[in-house]
């Protein structure tokens, strides 16, 4: 465990330490695009994060083949150099676009492409479990077709869910870490050595989220792009091909004893075949709604909208990081949920606890103009918005409460506090601080101009 927390804080260091200077870089060549109408964001912000995500993910893969106990993934199997070679020429289409907006199409292309790259180089699916069946063994067609499917799903579901600020980073670290904990356990409480890839994957995965987090949280100082989002939905891809593909659920020794005790010993198995899916059932439902949604409306399924489901969440009056953190936790409910009863699969207190968290999600869906405020002992450990806001007593002028007679003698005080200083606040018309709502010497301004940012001809 030592030298995966090693793999992951170096990983999390360089992407960390390197994001500052990619966004120079792409204020440098100009990688900001203009604000579109689908954008939630009101300022230009730079893009090309994935720049950063991708040497973390070099660095991680380079500590690791150091590392004593690690070193033996690389001897063994050659997944790590499929999974190198394809992140690679991902990131490069992913650049790309960020700075020149590739066709749909060509996008499209090259994922397939980079899945075949890793098929060619042994990362693809041996064999799937069936229950009441056992292990099926597949073709080298049908486990390149099944791989190459994996990949794409995946990677365009963390790509259409890259909507608001740290969502995808976020919710692809939520589903490294179940991930890691499943193949962890495959690894070691089993022994199986063909889970040590897998567990590995998600360790420098989870790495380059934590590591992209600090700069992409509202407001983010830089997006990772597609070079980022189709990067982490590969290595993503990657660990679920790994871990449910090629470890032999016969090592298991599952389908032993009686139907019964088979059964449920193969659940652990069964289980985590659908994991990759459930891990991301929040982007893949949002993928097909706007596929649904766009050839309904007689639209290409690639043409982007604001109908995705951070988009609605906005809509109904959460907040930015309200929505985000929403979306974290249904994350985590799903993956976890999971992983838990793959673990526990004979015990009803997981299925009791995930039913009891669901209810606690669908609350927070139907309150989302409710601001928890903080007891008065955490007022200064607390965001501002979240502290108990004092309001003072309303007191009237004296020159409201004077007698008729006397109003004379308050009036002469007008250049001294008289009405024309007694001004509310209420009354007190801001002055926008910009088109992006931000001035070159002072704060932000509360009352943004909502006007469309555009730059100067």
């Amino acid at each position: 465990m030592r030298d995966y927390l090693l793999t992951l804080c170096v990983t999390a260091a360089v992407t960390y330490l390197l994001t500052g200077p990619v966004r120079k870089f792409a204020i440098a060549t100009g990688a900001m695009p203009e604000i579109r109408a689908r954008d939630v964001h009101r300022e230009p912000t730079p893009r090309l994060g994935g720049i950063a995500m991708f040497f973390g993910l070099c660095a991680g893969l380079l500590v690791a083949d150091h590392l004593q106990n690690l070193n033996s993934v690389f001897e063994l199997s050659n997944e790590p150099r499929a999974l190198l070679s394809g992140a690679a020429l991902i990131w490069i289409i992913g650049v790309l676009d960020d700075k020149f907006e590739l066709d749909a199409l060509i996008k499209l292309g090259g994922q397939m492409i980079a899945a075949g790259v890793m098929v060619m180089q042994g990362l693809t699916i041996l064999w799937i479990p069936v229950p009441g069946i056992g292990t099926v063994s597949l073709t080298q067609w049908q486990g390149t077709l099944l791989t190459v499917a994996l990949v794409v799903i995946t990677i365009n579901a963390v790509n259409f869910v890259d909507g608001l600020d740290g969502l995808a980073a976020g919710m692809v670290c939520i589903a490294a870490a179940a991930f890691f904990l499943y193949s962890y356990r495959i690894w070691y409480g089993y022994t199986i050595e063909a889970a040590a890839p897998a567990t590995l994957f998600t360790a420098i995965l989870m790495g380059m989220c934590v590591g992209f987090l600090p700069h992409n949280m509202h407001p983010a100082r830089i997006f990772m792009g597609d070079s980022g989002s189709m990067l982490i939905g590969l290595v993503l891809a990657a660990a679920a091909i790994s871990v449910t593909g090629q470890v032999d659920p016969d090592a298991l020794k599952i389908f032993e004893g009686g139907t019964r005790e088979a059964t449920h010993a193969a659940l652990p198995v069964f289980i985590p075949l659908m994991l990759p899916l459930t891990i991301i059932a929040i982007p893949v439902a949002d993928l097909v709604l706007a596929i649904v949604r766009r050839t309904w409306n007689g639209q290409s399924p690639f043409a982007a909208d604001r109908g995705h489901l951070h988009h609605r969440l906005l809509e109904i009056g959460h907040s930015h990081s309200r929505a985000v953190l929403i979306m974290y936790f249904w994350s985590a409910l799903f993956a976890f949920g999971v992983v838990a009863y793959s673990v526990h699969s004979a015990s009803m207190w997981s299925v009791f606890l995930i039913m009891l968290l669901s209810a606690v999600g669908l609350v927070l869906l139907l309150l989302p103009r409710f601001t928890p405020r903080a007891p008065r002992w955490a007022q200064s450990f607390v965001p501002p918005r979240y502290r108990r806001r004092v309001t003072p007593p309303e007191t009237q002028p004296e020159w409201e409460t004077a007698p008729s007679g006397t109003y004379g003698t308050h009036a002469a005080h007008g250049a001294h506090g008289a009405p024309e200083e007694q001004e509310t606040a209420e009354e007190r018309i801001p002055v926008p601080a910009g088109v992006n709502g931000a001035t070159a010497i002072g704060a932000r301004s509360r009352f943004p101009d909502r006007r469309k940012a555009s730059t100067r001809g």
